[in-house]
């Protein structure tokens, strides 16, 4: 296992040289200066030349890749081209709210989506089976920020039950927490949980298929006894792996509905960043996130030998 472990924390390191050169490639490539953002529209062509200069912008794209692949090497993600404020600190300071809406949703997502999967699965062909799949494909469908405002406009415009923007941190006020971070949850997790759910049910319909679950029922096992303790334990290794690859739909998910509903977390900032072409905060969010996915999805690779004794590494 711990050979396993060192193989493919290994892998990771080209996989993200070659992520943090497609990103500064393509941010450097794109249409758009950061020096004619600085300087406004009126500024002259010397006082850009000055602004470029300052930054290091009119250096050659080789050298601004390995000074900055330098510092990135060293611990040092720079200083913001804007604020002039450390790039690490400006994410640290919003690590908290994204953090929290992550944990939320994945939570919530589970607890319903496993349920409605392993439930349509019992029910195949019938009609409760037919709604939650129907459901599931509605959620798949329906983007993100359509379901956060239509939920502002339903709960809160109308009903008034919850705020319409802003963010209480957990440790501040608990009870103002739940309150505005249930609707950008709910948002976040219409897609997760239609992924999941879709999976669990077909899953669970191929383990029921298998020929020790037909020797079950023979001998009289409980077929409540037969879905829940065998049918979803063997059906675990996929769930598990659209659990770490939803993990792309999470962290797209989490830009769009906190510029929804006004959280100051990293989705937000990846947006800001980007109106403001501020290069070493993007690449260095953008570096941030690809290192989450990569390390949930090997976290879901170590799982495989929970739920599979037969995977051996």
């Amino acid at each position: 296992m711990l050979g396993y472990l060192a193989r493919r924390v290994a892998m990771t390191l080209p996989v993200m040289g070659v992520v943090a050169l497609i990103v500064f490639a393509l941010l450097h490539l794109a249409p758009g200066d950061p020096a004619s953002i600085m300087a406004g529209d009126a500024a002259s062509p010397a006082e850009l030349a000055e602004i470029r200069a300052r930054l290091g912008l009119d250096a050659p794209l080789a050298v601004q890749f390995v000074t900055w692949l330098g510092q990135i090497l060293q611990g040092n993600l720079g200083l913001s081209l804007h604020s002039h404020k450390p790039v690490a600190e400006m994410i640290g300071s919003r690590l908290g709210p994204t953090f929290s809406l992550a944990v939320a949703t994945v939570t919530v997502s589970l607890l319903v989506a496993i349920p409605m999967g392993v439930y349509a699965a019992w029910r195949r062909g019938r009609l409760s089976d037919r709604l939650v799949m129907a459901v599931a494909v509605l959620g798949f469908s329906t983007p993100v920020f359509v379901v956060g405002y239509g939920l502002i406009y339903l709960l809160s415009l109308k009903a008034g039950w919850f705020p319409v923007q802003g963010f209480t941190a957990l440790t501040t006020d608990p009870v103002r927490f739940l309150r505005t971070a249930t609707l950008p949850t709910l948002t976040l997790s219409t897609v997760y949980i239609a992924l999941v759910a879709r999976i669990t049910r077909s899953s669970v319909l191929e383990v029921l298929g298998e020929d020790f679950v037909r020797t079950a029922r023979a001998k009289g096992v409980p077929e409540a006894r037969i879905v829940l303790r065998h049918a979803l334990r063997n059906a675990a290794v996929p769930i598990v792996t659209v659990v770490g690859s939803g993990a792309a739909f999470l962290i797209g998910g989490v830009v769009v509905t906190e510029s929804v509903f006004n959280i100051p977390g990293l989705g937000r900032l990846v947006v800001e960043s980007v109106l403001a072409r501020d290069y070493p905060l993007i690449q260095s969010l953008i570096l941030l996130l690809s290192l989450v996915y990569i390390l949930i999805n090997l976290a879901v690779d170590v799982l495989y030998t929970v739920f599979d004794p037969r995977i051996r590494y």
